[in-house]
């Protein structure tokens, strides 16, 4: 089918569900002094688009090609569209599927049965396979080129045939692999037909993506082309030694993740109302995800053009030069999670807990779990923290009361349970594992984390169902299984509100520390500054925001680079020291986590 053909058959926004806007095929100037929603970093390049361009470059290497990839591939319409362009060129190429090579569903279920959850609607236990294991591999070590002619291999898994030829490889981002699930055109490995995007996005979390990074950081050091399909109707693409040495100068730099955004049956305003570029027809945005490792992507740019791939592509590739010391004990995994939760004219979370360590690595395969705190970016009079129990609380009374309300939509005065705090800007609240806590309507949040971030034990949700007008699923059996009675009265004053001190100060700059739990394994710092202020990384990764004043410069190793107000960025350990200069007309502070060097 011709390409143009093709594409125009096929609306682009109804192969994705959101109201989210595409990322645009060229980088704008940014304004000043505004949130950027595509922080990019700049790289040698090349950076190309388009397919004819790739089918240039394959027809150059002259030899037989592998296209590997990940999930969410819409690997038709890239087929198409790529053949397309041979064909115009007067090339006819050999395409043979990798998935003729997969095991029948039926097994494949049975091989992840352990893992995937069963009637759970939300959790399952990650998967510690391997690719391989969805293949007869004898069967896909079989598939051979054909003499004389231009064969491709592909889908993901491709390169498990052991072809001794280029290696193409084509990354998703992982909000557009969800964008595309809600739209039910995309399917699990080894499926045929989508099954319900909640489901489906289970398997993803816990079978599909562990197994599929395992084998990309086995390709990272072969990959001759990194094609980066999220704009399916116009590539962007660059040769892997562009990607390698990209990544390794921003595993030297300050740089950003590309957030990306939600909306949610709490949501507020706030996100909304300040920053722009975002699609405003939606009901609410509850969530920015500023920093979550497994899910956020990094923008490469060269000229005007971008690629996206994945943020643990970083740390695929090399993750001491980001973690430093802290590799040791998360390996690939990026330790601290950054978002926002917005309730401004919203309502309050959920009331939740989540998981003990034990019960985490038992239940789920995580190898650490969900510690948070709430940094309170931004309130309203009156905003209010749901943190800790009452002295008087009674665990069978509330329970009972619990279920009462999920079997009789009866509402329940949490208040009588739970204590509330009031929230204003830069306050830290605690909230280790097993805590009792929601955040109330009014408040910005600056969720500062460990990475873990779907282990939500919810006990009471307001009644309210979800945006699509279904039910919202409590837990309130696995979050009686963790919650920590002794977390009431005093207790939570003393223990769960951070104390904040001063570590160090100069003419015109201070270091705040604020006090965290010992069962959290980051630390948290705040830079108050009028001028700059220098810091070295002492082998650690920072993960920092501007969470007051307009602007700052952030130099790193001769490269300047701006960050602006809530925007999270990253020094990686191997940028060795920073320096943050105020830009702003105001006192500007900078709040920064990093883990503690004895949790390493």
């Amino acid at each position: 089918m011709n390409k143009s053909i093709l594409l125009n058959s096929v609306n682009i926004e109804t192969m994705r569900n959101t109201k989210q806007f595409l990322l645009p095929d060229l980088k704008k100037a940014a304004k000043t002094q505004e949130y950027d929603i595509y922080p990019t970093f700049d790289i040698a390049g090349p950076i190309y688009t388009g397919y004819k361009t790739l089918a240039n470059w394959i027809i150059a290497c002259n030899h037989d090609i592998v296209i590997d990839g990940y999930s969410g591939v819409y690997w038709d319409v890239f087929i198409s569209c790529l053949n397309d362009e041979f064909a115009a060129l007067g090339i006819q190429a050999n395409w043979i599927n990798v998935n003729k090579t997969l095991k029948p569903e039926s097994i494949i279920h049975e091989i992840t049965a352990n893992y995937d959850g069963g009637d759970d609607p939300l959790f399952g236990k990650l998967y510690d396979g391997e690719l391989s294991d969805f293949f007869y591999v004898e069967k896909l070590k079989s598939l051979k080129p054909e003499p004389n002619k231009l064969n491709i291999l592909y889908g993901a898994g491709a390169a498990l045939a052991g072809w001794k030829c280029t290696l193409l490889y084509i990354d998703v981002p992982k909000n557009e692999i969800q964008f595309r699930s809600r739209a039910n055109t995309i399917c699990n490995l080894g499926e045929k037909l989508p099954s319900d995007p909640k489901n489906q996005y289970k398997r993803f979390y816990f079978i599909d993506w562990p197994v599929l990074n395992k084998h990309k950081k086995q390709l990272l050091p072969a990959i001759d082309v990194i094609i980066d399909e999220q704009r399916i109707n116009e590539i962007s693409w660059a040769t892997g030694d562009t990607l390698r040495n990209g990544l390794k100068t921003m595993s030297g730099h300050m740089f950003r993740a590309r957030p990306w955004f939600e909306p949610g049956v709490w949501g507020g305003q706030w996100i909304k109302n300040n920053i722009n570029g975002l699609n405003k027809d939606v009901v609410n945005y509850a969530w920015s995800f500023e920093l979550i490792a497994p899910e956020n992507g990094i923008l490469l740019q060269s000229g005007n053009n971008m690629l996206e791939v994945s943020l643990d592509t970083l740390l695929l590739l090399d993750n001491e030069a980001i973690l430093g010391k802290a590799a040791a004990r998360f390996g690939d995994a990026f330790p601290i999670r950054f978002d926002f939760l917005d309730t401004f004219d919203g309502g309050n979370l959920s009331l939740q807990c989540h998981p003990s360590a034990e019960y985490i690595k038992n239940n789920f395969g995580e190898d650490f779990t969900q510690d948070e705190t709430y940094y309170i970016l931004d309130a309203e009079p009156g905003a209010e923290v749901y943190l800790g129990f009452q002295e008087t609380i009674n665990k069978q009374q509330f329970r009972s009361v619990l279920e009462n309300s999920f079997e009789q939509n009866e509402p329940v005065e949490i208040k009588d349970y739970v204590q509330t705090f009031p929230a204003a800007r830069h306050d830290l609240f605690l909230i280790p594992n097993g805590t009792v806590h929601c955040s109330g309507k009014n408040n910005m949040v600056l969720e500062i984390s460990a990475t873990p971030y779907i282990f939500t034990f919810k006990m009471y949700d307001w009644l309210r169902p979800d945006l699509s007008g279904n039910p919202r699923t409590l837990n309130i059996d696995r979050a009686f299984e963790n919650l920590n009675f002794e977390r009431k009265g005093d207790v939570v004053t003393e223990t769960l509100i951070s104390k904040q001190t001063t570590l160090k100060k100069g003419h015109d700059w201070e270091i705040i520390n604020l006090s965290t739990h010992p069962e959290h394994f980051y630390a948290i710092e705040r830079f108050e500054f009028d001028t700059e202020i220098t810091e070295d990384t002492n082998n650690q990764c920072h993960v920092l925001s501007l969470v007051e004043g307009e602007s700052i410069a952030v130099i790193t190793n001769d490269r300047e680079q701006v960050i602006h107000y809530a925007e999270t960025f990253i020094i990686p350990a191997a940028a060795k020291s920073y320096t943050l200069k105020n830009t702003g007309k105001t006192r500007a502070k900078v709040i920064k986590a990093f883990v503690k060097d004895e949790c390493c």
